[in-house]
């Protein structure tokens, strides 16, 4: 080709003509069941909690028990959002209580294994913090228990009703962009906001607490297919001095897809946060300074679509996993956050972990 053919730049012009069209119309808020509303127990009142009690409250759902090994910040939390409600400091109390349909199990993994199966072995529905467990063995057995006494267990993945994480979803399964080639996520963020806490002991900080939203993203977005294999590495940044490594990188092949994720946890200037996913008929694009800001674009050879979404992933994402768990139960049916779906997001994340201690790639187990 010579310098002066302009007819296909050798890839590099890009697509800058797409018109503007008008964005379809998805279901990707949460939605609530008509008309029921069990009471739920909480226990564990760490951190995290303030979104699920925040988001619980918007719902009108009521949080009848609040238990915490300590007393005084179960009345914290109490007094904060349901004032009513029983505080105790002993799990049991929570399981026993009169009315009690669905526990919300907000601990520390270490702790949470033995809270869910008491709650599952009591019939009690019960919604885990993620990470879900931190061995596929377990989380089958978990799987197994809550089958055999007729409850549904779920996990609080909440990423996957963040709006962008939704409506490209919804997206996808509406064949707008036909089957998935590739889906890349790609952030620029700062976490040094962990130095000093509990979550800087975490070896894979990156990859295994924060990064464990990107896998389950990735999986749902290909509709509960793992890759073949997945080569990841985790690397410490110049000049850091946080214990775990804050750079990481994944690969992960399908055969006839690819899903590719960077992320770059120690930016303090010119963050950015980036998903594409590209399909057969078109592509899906998310880009912000943050989470909280993403804008959505939807290319397809009509095109670009870009729909004003509303909510933000706190109060979506915390809202969201507890409402599809309640649908669930109302309908008879497996949660889409159910503990069995999520296990393979464990799958692919816990490949990644494998890959990056001994630098080869990794399958997925389950």
């Amino acid at each position: 080709m010579s310098t002066n053919d302009t007819t296909s730049g050798y890839g590099l012009a890009g697509d800058t003509g797409a018109a503007l069209v008008a964005a379809p119309e998805l279901a990707y808020l949460p939605r609530m069941p008509v008309g029921y509303r069990p009471k739920i127990g909480l226990i564990g009142t760490g951190g995290i909690s303030e979104y699920h009690l925040r988001a619980y409250r918007k719902l009108g759902l009521e949080v009848a028990v609040i238990c915490n090994r300590t007393l005084e910040k179960a009345q914290q939390r109490a007094a904060e959002f349901y004032p009513d409600a029983v505080v105790t400091t002993d799990y049991r109390e929570v399981l026993a209580h009169p009315g009690i349909e669905v526990v919300d199990i907000t601990t520390h993994p270490e702790e949470r294994v033995g809270l869910i199966e008491a709650a599952l072995e009591a019939e009690r529905h019960v919604l885990s913090q993620k990470p879900f467990v931190t061995d596929l063995g377990t989380g089958e057995r978990l799987v197994r228990l809550a089958r055999a006494r007729g409850v549904k267990l779920a996990v609080n993945q909440n990423g996957r009703w963040a709006p962008h994480f939704s409506w490209m979803r919804a997206a996808v399964r509406a064949g707008l962009i036909g089957r998935v080639r590739s889906i890349d996520f790609s952030l620029h963020y700062d976490h040094s906001w962990t130095a000093g806490t509990p979550f800087e002991e975490l070896k894979h900080l990156i990859l295994a607490d924060y990064g464990i939203h990107w896998f389950d993203a990735a999986t749902s977005l290909m509709s509960g297919r793992l890759p073949h294999t997945v080569f990841a590495t985790v690397n410490r940044a110049v000049g850091q001095t946080m214990k775990p490594g804050m750079l990481a990188a994944v690969m992960a092949p399908y055969g006839d897809a690819l899903v590719t994720m960077n992320f770059s946890a120690l930016v303090k200037h010119g963050q950015s946060h980036r998903a594409v996913v590209a399909g057969e008929k078109g592509t899906l694009v998310s880009t912000g300074t943050g989470l909280l800001d993403q804008r959505v674009s939807l290319f397809t050879e009509a095109g670009e679509a870009r729909p004003q979404l509303q909510g933000d992933w706190f109060e979506n994402g915390f809202q969201g996993t507890m409402a599809e768990l309640l649908c669930a139960i109302d309908e008879h049916r497996e949660p889409e956050n159910g503990a069995g779906e999520n296990l393979k997001s464990l799958a692919f994340c816990f490949a990644a972990l494998r890959s990056a201690d001994v630098g080869v790639p990794r399958a997925p187990l389950l």
